[in-house]
């Protein structure tokens, strides 16, 4: 078996145009596809994160809240990968997204930080 990268990471929104407009008109994320699925009553858009990963966005009518803490058994957050944390912040900030103090990864020893989008899912911005 060879697993060579990540395909794609699918996340469930509240709000269809609130985390689109976030994730496209903030974050800049390309539109791949955008569909909406009458049968299921919700938007599917998938995103061009880079040549290899897309980020899939599904929008269903009243999608149950996001457990948050104690944190529940699932995906924690998703990290990004940039190649300056703290200019990130700073483009972030001026669109007034607020983000956590910049600190070191234990492990790693480089920079990161969290924010979070329209629904409250932790990304992680990372050197």
């Amino acid at each position: 078996m060879h697993l060579d990268a990540i395909h794609h990471i699918a996340i469930i929104v509240s709000d269809y145009a609130v985390s689109r407009a976030f994730y496209v008109d903030k974050l800049g994320f390309s539109v791949v596809r955008e569909n909406y699925r009458p049968e299921k009553r919700d938007w599917k858009l998938d995103l061009k994160v880079n040549d290899n990963t897309e980020l899939e966005i599904f929008a269903p009518q009243n999608p149950p809240k996001r457990p948050s803490y104690p944190e529940a058994c699932g995906l924690r957050h998703l990290a990004f990968h940039v190649p300056d944390v703290r200019q990130t912040v700073k483009e972030l900030d001026a669109m007034g997204i607020a983000c956590e103090p910049i600190r070191l990864d234990e492990f790693t020893q480089r920079r990161m930080t969290f924010f979070f989008d329209p629904d409250g899912l932790p990304l992680e911005l990372h050197e």
